[in-house]
């Protein structure tokens, strides 16, 4: 909207200067519409839906696959030093299944040493011993003989 004046009334006033001659001006309102957009519900009818469920049975063929696994307990009884991995051989998966269990061992200890020292010494003894003999007499007619002998240790 474009407006000469910012009154609708006409005036006269001194000179002008946009080459118009002194005169009555005279002002005309312009007037635009302007348009106010809504909308609102209305109900136009009304549904009445009703579901029914037919079941029939079909045959499907179909590939199915599955894994069939056998479980394999194999004692090992090792000594560790740290915990094995679960690992794979071929197809097989091998887990481990470790515990911790007390360990006593038996072994030879040496506890002591007994020494037995050896000297050899040599002493005098005066030892009272029995010591016996035999003697025997052999008698001959024409020559008597005495003989007289020592029996022990040939000292």
């Amino acid at each position: 909207m474009i407006k000469d004046e910012p009154t609708d009334r006409a005036r006269i006033d001194g000179p002008r200067t946009d080459g118009v001659r002194d005169a009555e001006v005279a002002t005309i309102p312009l007037v635009e519409e302007r348009i106010n957009v809504g909308k609102r519900e209305v109900e136009s009818g009304r549904l009445r839906i009703r579901v029914d469920v037919n079941e029939r049975e079909e045959r499907v063929i179909q590939d199915l696959e599955r894994d069939e696994v056998t479980i394999e307990r194999v004692p090992r009884n090792e000594r560790l030093t740290e915990i094995p991995h679960v690992r794979l051989e071929g197809s097989v998966t091998v887990i481990p299944v470790v515990e911790e269990v007390v360990v006593v061992e038996k072994a030879l200890m040496l506890v002591e040493e007994i020494r037995v020292h050896r000297a050899s010494a040599t002493e005098r003894a005066d030892i009272p011993v029995t010591i016996r003999s035999e003697e025997v007499s052999i008698e001959r007619q024409d020559v008597p003989v005495s003989t007289t002998r020592e029996v022990g240790d040939g000292r």
